[in-house]
């Protein structure tokens, strides 16, 4: 009986390349800021969430007068504290991206967050100067279903993006080490 062997190749040594390391201490540090960040920014979009629920639930004139006050005193500040939560998000997962194992585009799990991470700051935006419109009576004050969409739709990104954090799914990106 014979046994066949294959020659066996010796694997590069795996480096994790750390391009610009952090003290241990600042980069606990940047990283509960990431992740207070990420948690204020989901309970903003829950708080705007039930406001806009609430709104939807009045009829008739009632119903605009729901949507001016929440316009003017908790959507738009809300929207605003949402956005600054986001920004913070970006900042401190490029932070830890740049100085950690995972790199900032090395594992598709990271280049997905940091994607779902510019598209929620950019619909904010992008929503803000409608809903900042509602708010000083520019436009009628007929429908919020935007405020709606954003809010669920971020609930939606922030909801996977932690997902991706816990499980950390697809590998590498191609030709990254």
């Amino acid at each position: 009986m014979s046994t066949l062997t294959t020659p066996r190749t010796t694997l590069p040594a795996r480096t994790n390349r750390v391009r610009w390391p952090l003290a241990a201490g600042l980069r606990k540090t940047v990283l509960v800021t990431h992740v207070v960040s990420a948690g204020a920014w989901i309970g903003v979009d829950v708080a705007a969430a039930v406001l806009v629920a609430v709104g939807w639930a009045r009829s008739g004139d009632d119903r605009t007068d729901v949507y001016q006050a929440l316009a003017n005193y908790s959507v738009v500040p809300l929207l605003l504290a949402a956005l600054v939560a986001g920004l913070v998000c970006l900042l401190t997962g490029v932070l830890l991206g740049l100085s950690t194992k995972w790199g900032l585009v090395r594992f598709w799990w990271v280049a997905v967050k940091l994607v779902l991470n510019v598209v929620a700051c950019a619909m904010l935006l992008f929503f803000l100067g409608p809903i900042s419109e509602l708010a000083s009576g520019e436009q009628p004050l007929q429908d919020m279903w935007f405020v709606a969409f954003l809010a669920t739709s971020a609930l939606v990104l922030l909801g996977f993006a932690m997902v991706l954090s816990v499980f950390k799914p697809w590998g590498r990106v191609r030709g990254q080490r």
